[in-house]
């Protein structure tokens, strides 16, 4: 590969970077507002749930908050899942780039 390569490779690394980073704050930030009872119908809220629940819903079934006292922690797997796709797929895309490079950063 050259240069032109592992620069696509480290672009492509810092915009998965980014995704997942953002994903994480808006389960963060559903999580806080589940806590205050939201309107449902506000757009701010429902953009929330839309864009948050098809990665919750698929750990609720195996993990119920019914199961759990009423503790709904999906959102904590979710996080760690995301984190670690973070660290296996974002760092490897950054390592295999600079090694094109031969070890030269950017």
């Amino acid at each position: 590969m050259t240069i032109l390569g592992a620069n696509f490779l480290s672009a492509m690394a810092q915009i998965l970077d980014m995704i997942l980073q953002f994903m994480i704050v808006l389960i963060v930030v559903r999580a806080f507002i589940s806590w205050v009872n939201p309107d449902p119908y506000n757009p701010i809220v429902r953009f929330l749930h839309s864009s948050t629940e098809p990665m919750l819903r698929p750990f609720r079934r195996f993990i119920s908050p019914w199961k759990t006292g009423g503790i709904d922690f999906s959102p904590l797997i979710v996080i760690v899942l995301l984190v670690f796709i973070r660290i296996l797929i974002v760092q490897s895309l950054v390592d295999w780039a600079f090694r094109i490079r031969g070890g030269r950063p950017l």
